[in-house]
């Protein structure tokens, strides 16, 4: 039986001298998918850094790094001067803030004075009805006393004291023994308001 011609034989047979003819290589197609596998691991093997780099080797290449051109000492005292700068500020914020609460309650302090101002008459009456009917007007006045004194009204114990013109105002004169006046009788009650006076006194004195 006679075989064939082979092929690569024809091939062959039609080529010049001292050419060969290639073998048979697998279609492109065939092995597509693991060329695509090996691409994706190198691509991947470049993206992940290298789990057993030596941090020695890290450490050795800054450390050869050229820093002779930084200037050290003007970095430094770029550093002070921004930590200056945020130290003042910081002071500046803490002196507005502590500003900003006496100036609330210095504020608060002379709305309410006003409002305990605006009711000396209403005790000024008060006390002239005492005189007349203590047991009727006297425990009505003692708790207005009591209440405007929790929040720093105080009544000026005058009385038998040195005069000071300070806290009251002589309208009337008595002689006495010589020597230093004193305030013989109180004719209408001066307040204080949280240490500040309110209102002076009006008194009779007596030296």
């Amino acid at each position: 039986m006679v075989d064939p011609p082979d092929k690569h034989d024809d091939d062959a047979a039609d080529l010049p001298d001292g050419a060969t003819v290639p073998s048979e290589e697998p279609a492109l197609g065939d092995d597509a998918p693991e060329r695509a596998s090996e691409i994706d691991d190198l691509t991947d093997s470049m993206r992940r850094p290298d789990a057993g780099a030596d941090v020695d080797d890290f450490d050795s290449i800054v450390g050869e790094l050229d820093y002779s051109d930084v200037d050290v000492p003007a970095l430094l005292a770029e550093r002070e001067e921004y930590k200056g700068l945020a130290q003042r500020l910081q002071a500046d914020f803490d002196n507005y803030r502590k500003r900003s609460a006496a100036q609330s309650l210095a504020e608060a302090d002379r709305a309410s004075g006003r409002l305990v101002e605006a009711l000396l008459p209403v005790l000024d009456a008060a006390e002239a009805a005492y005189v007349r009917h203590p047991d009727e007007v006297g425990p009505l006045l003692n708790q207005m006393l009591v209440e405007l004194k929790k929040h720093g009204l105080e009544t000026m114990a005058l009385e038998d004291q040195p005069f000071d013109p300070e806290l009251a105002e002589a309208v009337a004169h008595e002689p006495g023994e010589g020597g230093e006046p004193i305030v013989a009788e109180v004719l209408r009650s001066g307040y204080t308001w949280k240490g500040k006076v309110l209102r002076a006194a009006m008194v009779r004195t007596k030296d």
